[in-house]
């Protein structure tokens, strides 16, 4: 079976099934309105009989087609038991779909799901759903720290599609051992499909739940898009809900994954953790980090009212408009209200150990577009929270500012805000051209010397040159810069060139 499907997957290929020429086929009309399930327009868009346009129908619109129409397919996808056949017509059995890369090296493969479950449809998943890609996968993807490790973890694999991003080789320099878990039996078996049409070899699957299945393991890269989502226990979706409490599956995973490390090892996942009234969330995800060990960047991109979140997961089950809506609706918000929730906030959270027990934490919202893929710089972010930390030690010593060396980092714009003509500026801000886009508003003396810090020159003599230049006592500036410049090097505004 695996021969065929490897066979399949390189026919697939060459009809031109793949992101990049199914995107060109639709167009941005098609494409957006398939984006929300409305397949219509992609129908229009896929009349011309073409292989791609049939195996687009087929697979990705999951509706039949001829037979007669894939020449040479048909028999295959049957046996392979990708389709079934009834008189000519050709029916998906399961949702293929292709895989490009989010570092921009192209097609990577086809992950096997089941069939999606559109609004309207009348039918609901079934308990053992397997999803396809979508959202929270690519976020998940986009944030793998691009680094080479020897081996990884995949937590929770659904149909396989990390371990499509995991095997990249833009991403990855060279092979790593691949390992897969996940607790539905049905999951691994559509992943072994996913794996096998894409031809990757190698790949080891075991079931199991949480880390229980790789326990005496030890791994340089953790990745988990698990079942973050937090609700009423009786709806049952294994894909997307634990059975555990709250958001405890999350804080579990945060505190007992990184003891599978090897030193200098990352975990990262996707999660939801809930807001609960008085109680800032900071603290709560603070408090699973600090189990943890690690040093620490928990980013809350979202947050819903249980209202909107309710819904959102309404909709993805297709339980939306269906007679029982009102009654799950409502068993969602009393389960809410009963645990005095104001809303669910998701996010990134990436861990490495280091070895120290001082870790350094970032716990922040960042709710603008960033540069993507995150994982390109995931592992500078925290080399710059460590750095600050070290920079504020070494300002400490009798020497340190003559032996620290900085440089401001490539792409800085800084901008003046004040009435025109006048000669001094009411506000400076520094803002970076890319990565996070952060922006930051300094003084004269931090704009100074981000124009003139290159890492050539030690920061007491920069200093001193800026007091004179702003006739200001040279205690006072280096003071204010022991204050002012880790922050500014934990956002990423500054490099530590050297600390002597």
């Amino acid at each position: 079976m695996g021969e065929l499907l490897g066979r399949l997957g390189a026919r697939f290929e060459e009809a031109g099934y793949t992101v990049a020429d199914v995107r060109e086929m639709l167009g941005p009309v098609a494409g957006g309105a398939l984006a929300r399930d409305e397949i219509v327009p992609a129908l229009r868009a896929t009349a011309d009989g073409s292989p791609l346009a049939e195996l687009t129908r087929l697979f990705w619109l999951q509706v039949p087609v001829a037979a007669s129409r894939l020449p040479g397919f048909a028999g295959d996808l049957v046996d392979a038991g990708l389709a079934t056949l009834d008189s000519d017509e050709l029916y998906p059995a399961f949702h293929v779909e292709p895989v490009e890369s989010v570092a921009g090296s192209g097609h990577l493969g086809y992950v096997v799901s089941d069939l999606k479950v559109r609004p309207g449809e009348g039918r609901l998943p079934r308990p053992d759903h397997v999803v396809g890609t979508g959202g929270a996968a690519t976020s998940l993807a986009r944030l793998i720290v691009h680094k080479p490790v020897d081996n990884v973890l995949d937590l929770g694999t659904g149909c396989g599609v990390q371990v499509l991003h995991l095997a990249d080789p833009a991403i990855r320099a060279k092979p790593a051992s691949l390992t897969a878990t996940d607790i539905n039996p049905r999951a691994l078996e559509l992943a072994e499909k996913s794996f096998a049409l894409s031809r990757l070899d190698g790949v080891e699957l075991l079931r199991g739940s949480l880390l229980e299945p790789v326990r005496d393991r030890r791994f340089d890269l953790i990745v988990s898009n698990p079942p973050f989502v937090i609700g009423p226990p009786e709806s049952g979706f294994t894909y997307r809900e634990s059975g555990m409490h709250g958001d405890e599956f999350c804080a579990r995973l945060v505190a007992e994954a990184p003891a599978l490390l090897n030193e200098g090892g990352t975990v990262q996942l996707l999660a939801n953790w809930l807001h609960i009234q008085g109680e800032p969330w900071q603290e709560r995800v603070g408090a699973w980090v600090e189990a943890s060990g690690c040093d620490a960047w928990v980013v809350q991109r979202d947050v819903q009212d249980p209202a909107e979140y309710a819904e959102l997961w309404l909709r993805d089950s297709a339980e939306a408009g269906t007679p029982e809506h009102g009654r799950r609706y409502k068993e969602w918000l009393d389960y809410f209200d009963a645990r005095r929730v104001e809303g669910v906030g998701f996010g990134w959270i990436t861990l490495r150990t280091r070895g120290t027990d001082r870790p350094a934490v970032r716990i922040e919202e960042l709710r603008h577009a960033v540069d993507q893929p995150v994982g390109a710089y995931a592992g500078a972010v925290l080399d710059g929270q460590v750095a600050a930390r070290e920079f504020s030690t070494a300002c400490g010593r009798v020497d340190g500012l003559e032996q620290i060396r900085l440089r401001s980092v490539p792409g800085l714009v800084q901008e003046q805000i004040g009435p025109p003509g006048e000669e001094h500026p009411e506000r400076i801000l520094l803002r970076q051209a890319d990565r996070l886009r952060r922006v930051a508003g300094v003084g004269t003396a931090e704009a100074g010397l981000a124009g003139v810090c290159d890492g050539s020159l030690p920061l007491a003599p920069l200093l001193e040159a800026i007091a004179q230049l702003m006739d200001m006592d040279g205690d006072q500036i280096r003071a204010h810069a022991a204050a002012v410049l880790p922050e500014l090097i934990a956002d990423g505004f500054f490099e530590v060139a050297s600390l002597g």
